[in-house]
């Protein structure tokens, strides 16, 4: 058996715990970033070429944190010299009252949006058909994940840190408030702090080490369409009221946005069947698919919505949708991203590293102990 010693291990390589990596190797930590699957692996939350990058929330915290992510990637771009984040403008469009919210919130924070009549949004991107109100956010965009995953890792090694792909921790130990111990196959790490950005696997590792709150873990499909055309997409989500989707049969409000390659992403949120990530088939489920092909006949009239590629993924989801981001003695805790967690990455990454280091804590409604949201 191998030991070693280092100052923290991070367990899981996906956006998250590379982003952390990152920022504990830049602090001035020794780190080692273990991670359970191959390089660029299609098994967690952090794979494929798009994410949609928004500032479009209602709540400041988020607001905050996407403003502080964007800086961030542009940062991660010049240190690394590869192009992550693509400017494309997105686009909230609906009838409900969240968009009232939104433009509200982000003009609160210094981001206006701009309402745009459904005509004129149509003009600039004739691919989407427009659902009532339309407000543009010029800062949208699109992240590539993988290559950002590949970045984030390749500067957390630059600056020191030891990635370790094929390395699936087995055991977490706690030995006191600053000694804990990490058990991966004939290795075990002694370490000050350990920081569990585990995805999916997060309640597997953590039960009984910290109180998390109930997550659960989905299998989503949202699908790749063919383009008809060469027309220019923005980021975009649709917001659905409860009689919209009843009517529609839809399971949940719509985001997308245009893969270079790929073609147009589009998927319901949060929709998917509770699996377990060990047992995953991989398949589509039939019913999901049939209304999202029915969506993209309706409302994305730039693509063919029978040539489609679907795509799986998983969404790790608390009861609020809000990130645990937390630390008890020497476990800091990274769970919970809800599906909306990627565009964050390199400002949680601060964040983690903050919990580990000194002990910093951000918003209260991150904490393990947030109270119940009350309905």
């Amino acid at each position: 058996m191998a030991r070693h010693e280092v100052d923290v291990v991070v367990v899981g390589g996906g956006g998250m715990g590379s982003a952390a990596a990152w920022r504990l190797a830049g602090g001035g930590a020794e780190v080692v970033l273990l991670e359970r699957f191959e390089e660029g692996h299609v098994r967690g939350a952090s794979h494929g070429a798009s994410r949609i990058f928004r500032v479009s929330y209602t709540e400041p915290v988020y607001i905050g944190l996407a403003q502080e992510a964007e800086r961030s990637w542009r940062e991660l771009e010049d240190a690394s010299g590869v192009s992550l984040l693509t400017v494309t403008g997105g686009v909230d469009h609906g009838r409900t009252a969240d968009l009232g919210l939104l433009a509200e919130a982000v003009e609160a924070a210094g981001a206006p949006g701009e309402w745009l009549a459904p005509e004129e949004a149509a003009e600039r991107w004739p691919g989407l058909r427009y659902d009532g109100r339309v407000l543009f956010h010029p800062a949208g965009g699109r992240l590539h994940a993988d290559d950002a995953v590949s970045a984030l890792q390749a500067q957390a090694a630059r600056l020191g840190a030891v990635v370790r792909h094929r390395t699936p921790v087995t055991a977490i130990v706690v030995r006191g408030d600053d000694a804990v111990e990490v058990r991966a196959g004939e290795d075990v790490y002694h370490a000050k702090r350990v920081v569990v950005a585990a995805g999916a696997w997060a309640g597997k590792l953590l039960g009984g080490l910290v109180p998390l709150p109930p997550l659960r873990v989905t299998q989503e499909q949202p699908a790749y369409f063919a383009p008809l055309g060469e027309a220019a997409w923005p980021s975009f989500v649709h917001h659905l009221d409860d009689a919209s989707l009843a009517a529609a049969g839809y399971p949940s409000g719509v985001y997308g946005l245009g893969t270079p390659g790929e073609g147009v992403k589009a998927g319901f949120h949060g929709t998917g069947p509770v699996v377990d990530p060990d047992e995953r088939d991989f398949l589509p489920e039939p019913a999901q698919g049939r209304a999202l092909r029915e969506y993209a006949r309706a409302w994305l009239p730039g693509v063919d919505a029978d040539a489609f590629t679907p795509i799986s993924c998983t969404y790790t989801t608390t009861p609020t949708s809000d990130f645990v981001l937390d630390r008890v003695g020497p476990v800091v805790v990274a769970a919970g991203f809800s599906g909306h967690g990627f565009k964050f990455v390199p400002a949680v990454g601060r964040i983690l590293a903050g919990l580990a280091l000194t002990g910093e804590r951000p918003d209260a409604r991150f904490a393990l102990d947030r109270p119940p949201v009350v309905a």
